[in-house]
């Protein structure tokens, strides 16, 4: 079972592009049962924040729509033990220590937030696991 966690940025930009690489990698997610989605209450709190901002134009019937989705098909976990790693933008950490704690890869479209770890990738090379 291949366990990831997901950036707020590729959720974002799965929401407003819903042809590109981070609504693809968002659909091989969803419709994959071998792939299990993780979350815990201050990533889903990091998404809902971020989804509702007036500027992205985001619907209300989309952002309900991605939260009740993500929890449809995602595990909650329990908050993690911070790190102590050193992050560049400390709201990452969240993203960066769920991943960690659960031996899961982290997506994100921003890897110089976090260290240069071999479980930190970015959307395309998820799609290339995939061939797409």
């Amino acid at each position: 079972m291949l366990k990831i966690v997901v950036d707020t940025n590729i959720v974002i930009s799965a929401a407003l592009s819903p042809s590109g690489n981070c609504a693809k990698t968002i659909g091989i997610i969803a419709g994959n049962e071998q792939i299990q989605l993780l979350y815990n209450e201050e990533i889903l709190f990091e998404y809902e924040e971020v989804l509702s901002r007036k500027h992205l134009e985001v619907t209300d019937k989309i952002q309900k729509g991605i939260i009740e989705s993500i929890k449809k098909v995602g595990i909650k976990l329990n908050p993690p033990n911070p790190s102590k790693i050193s992050l560049p933008d400390e709201s990452d950490r969240i993203f960066y220590d769920a991943a960690l704690s659960a031996g899961a890869i982290l997506i994100t479209g921003n890897k110089k937030h976090y260290p240069a770890e071999c479980f930190i990738i970015l959307p395309a090379e998820f799609l290339k696991l995939y061939g797409i």
